[in-house]
This record gives C-alpha cells, sequence and structure tokens, in this order.
C-alpha cells in the first residue's frame, strides 16, 4: 500500500484532476472504462501472454458482465462508431468464457447474455 493519501477536495492537486476530467467528453470516459473492463477480463480468462497465470474464471464473469452493462446502458449515447467495435469485443469475450468454462453456462445464461441475448459458440 501506498503511505499517499489519497487526494481530498481540499488538497491543491484536487482542483487539477477535477479541471482534466471536466475536459474530457463523455463518450471518451464511457470508452476508456469499457475498454479496461475488456482487458482485465481478457487477463482473468486466461488471454494474455501470462496465460492461466491469472486465470479467474469468477472474476472474469463479473467484469464481462459489468462490460455488457454498460455497453447496453450507453447503446443510445455513443455513436456506432465507438459502440461497434467495443460490441465485438464484448462478444469475445463472452465466447472466449464460454470456451473456458468446464460446465458452460446454458445460452443466454452466461455473462453479460441478460443484455446481449444468447452467445452460441
Amino acid at each position: 500500500m501506498s503511505d499517499t493519501p489519497p487526494e481530498s477536495p481540499d488538497s491543491p492537486g484536487f482542483d487539477e484532476m477535477t479541471r482534466d476530467i471536466a475536459e474530457v467528453p463523455a463518450v471518451e470516459v464511457i470508452v476508456t472504462v469499457a475498454v479496461n473492463l475488456m482487458s482485465a477480463a481478457a487477463v482473468k480468462l486466461g488471454l494474455t501472454e501470462e496465460g492461466d497465470k491469472y486465470k479467474d474464471l469468477d472474476e472474469a464473469r463479473k467484469l464481462v458482465h459489468a462490460l455488457a452493462g454498460l455497453l447496453d446502458a450507453s447503446a443510445t449515447e455513443i455513436s456506432s462508431f465507438h459502440a461497434a467495435p467495443l460490441r465485438d469485443g464484448l462478444k469475445s469475450l463472452q465466447l472466449a468464457f464460454r470456451e473456458a468454462s468446464i460446465v458452460p453456462d446454458e445460452p443466454g445464461q452466461g455473462p453479460g447474455e441478460k443484455y446481449t441475448g444468447p452467445i452460441y459458440g
């Protein structure tokens, strides 16, 4: 753990951080969060160079489900230019989850399928 206390609203850096965040368009924030969720899910699915070292399907399920919810909720807020590749990545993660599961979920019951519909693979 770090000995540095978190920024508080009274600290000098907090105003600068708030100003920086205020300048970022909402679409960029949503896409950045989605990409971070995708990256974390890929790690937990064992899809990175480290392979199974960090594989944890329970954690991957949570991340994929959160990503699907975010994309579903923001579909009308972000353009198809941004949404299409994110949806493709989500589907790839859902298929990878299905393949990695010893006992695959029934179609429509996998992570995020509540939002995307059944994934077959």
